[in-house]
């Protein structure tokens, strides 16, 4: 059997490729109002109702049932609250999270406000690390024995002091208080219609609705490759503005909170010098020698490097009276 479609067939085909390009081309305003729409809700769907879905994916478990946050660290949240003079504090509430890191999500002007997430080895200490060391760790298939010197020197970054906590949860305020998932959700939107805008205006400028489809063709992927590069440093730039912008309002609070965020970060470059050598090359593609993340794709680097934002916690101190 011939592996092409008969005339009758290919005619019907283009037919209806073109009434599809049509109703395109009449309703391309709506259409992509509606598509910038989607874009912006499935990324604050989480953000609008963390409750039921941010928290249920990061909530520690402890013998079948919610982990409940303990008394000290439910007692150093609402601290934090009152340090940052938080306006409406009942929009803002933790709950015990897996993991060795603050994680946050939320808007907190909307009903469900906002969740901050605080792992359980926030109520560990140098004396009593057991918040860490109960728990069991694989690094290449292998578990991480916590006597051994790499497992030690992982367990002391681990342990954060009291004005390190502190400045992680203050930071995780302050991200979160400053609209990050609206702003983050918006840049999709705004990269598409730009990109829309100048799809058009090219075309009209240069009178090319009327040229051969080539050249209508060029425009497009033109379109296409400046809308991705306009979406990947629009949104790297903004992330990178939103850690400089909490860490700073953090640190700012005083010189106990900055001086616990120039040890948290110092925390964490210990940590990634580790576990880039205990993952062997695997940790060398994913951790530099200073300790910080490679870009997960090419030049994209989707956060702050942490000696950066070590280094201007550390002016502060030098400069800034806190």
């Amino acid at each position: 059997m011939p592996l092409t479609k008969n005339p009758k067939e290919r005619a019907e085909m283009a037919f209806r490729l073109t009434k599809l390009l049509a109703f395109i081309q009449r309703n391309r305003t709506p259409l992509l109002l509606t598509g910038c729409g989607a874009v912006f809700f499935a990324k604050t769907f989480y953000h609008v109702f963390p409750g039921h879905t941010y928290r249920k994916v990061y909530q520690a478990w402890h013998k079948g049932e919610p982990a409940s946050l303990s008394e000290k660290l439910e007692n150093i949240f609402q601290d934090v609250l009152k340090d940052c003079s938080i306006k409406s504090p009942e929009k803002f509430s933790a709950f015990a999270a897996y993991g060795f890191h603050p994680v946050g999500a939320g808007v907190p002007w909307l009903p469900a406000g906002a969740q901050i997430g605080i792992p359980s080895n926030f109520n560990s200490s140098t004396d009593d690390p057991s918040g860490i060391t109960d728990r069991t760790i694989f690094v290449n298939g292998k578990e991480l024995e916590w006597e051994s010197d790499s497992g030690v020197t992982l367990r002391n970054s681990l342990v954060l002091s009291p004005e390190a906590q502190k400045f992680v949860i203050a930071r995780e305020l302050n991200r979160l208080g400053s609209g990050e998932p609206i702003l983050k959700a918006a840049v999709g939107p705004v990269c598409l219609i730009v990109a829309c805008v100048f799809n058009v205006a090219v075309k009209q400028i240069y009178l090319l609705q009327s040229r051969l489809v080539l050249f209508r063709g060029a425009v497009n992927i033109v379109t296409v490759v400046f809308g991705v590069f306009a979406y990947i440093f629009a949104s790297d730039g903004l992330n990178h503005w939103v850690d400089y912008h909490s860490d700073r309002r953090a640190a700012r609070l005083s010189s106990d909170y900055a001086k616990g965020g120039l040890e948290f970060y110092e925390k964490i470059l210990t940590q990634n010098k580790t576990l880039r050598v205990l993952m062997g090359q695997e940790g060398e593609a994913l951790y530099a020698h200073s300790g910080n993340l490679f870009p997960g794709y090419m030049w994209k680097l989707s956060h702050a490097p942490f000696t950066s934002r070590r280094d201007k916690i550390l002016n502060i101190l030098k400069n800034e009276k806190v």
